[in-house]
């Protein structure tokens, strides 16, 4: 079980880095020509943020259920936080991509507010381009190329 949701995860991942990367380039192109924030933009900052939500809700099976990793992080925690390795998955992992899911969610909320068309390609600008390097900064690489 733990293979078949652990998989899912790295796919939806790949999902998300899409997602992800189609809303930057919509932002820095209505930025750039000063374009209207269309529905398409709107729509490409809500798949993104769900994407996040239904990465984390799996993400949150993994870290709690069914991941070895963390069931031994937690069995002795002293240890897990002095292993790199073991502290990315059990610690970092989880923290930082949490952050992201957050920001996502407050810009997709700022957005639909009433404000300028820059305004909200900005905000999606930024709020998602800090959550997406957050989530490549505390990606596990190593296990998913061993």
């Amino acid at each position: 079980m733990y293979s078949i949701v652990a998989n899912v995860h790295i796919v939806l991942f790949v999902l998300v880095f899409i997602l992800g990367l189609n809303l930057l380039i919509r932002a820095i192109r209505g930025l750039s020509s000063g374009g209207a924030f269309v529905d398409a933009d709107r729509k490409a900052g809500l798949f993104f943020m769900i994407s996040l939500h239904t990465q984390l809700l799996i993400g949150l099976v993994l870290y709690f259920f069914l991941s070895p990793v963390t069931a031994a992080a937690f069995a002795d925690f002293g240890a897990a936080m002095k292993d790199p390795a073991t502290r990315l998955i059990a610690v970092e992992h989880i923290s930082v991509n949490v952050i992201a899911v957050v920001l996502a969610t407050i810009v997709n909320a700022k957005n639909k507010k009433n404000i300028a068309d820059a305004a909200k390609h900005k905000n999606a600008l930024i709020f998602n381009g800090i959550g997406l390097l957050l989530i490549l900064s505390r990606i596990p690489w190593s296990r998913l190329f061993a």
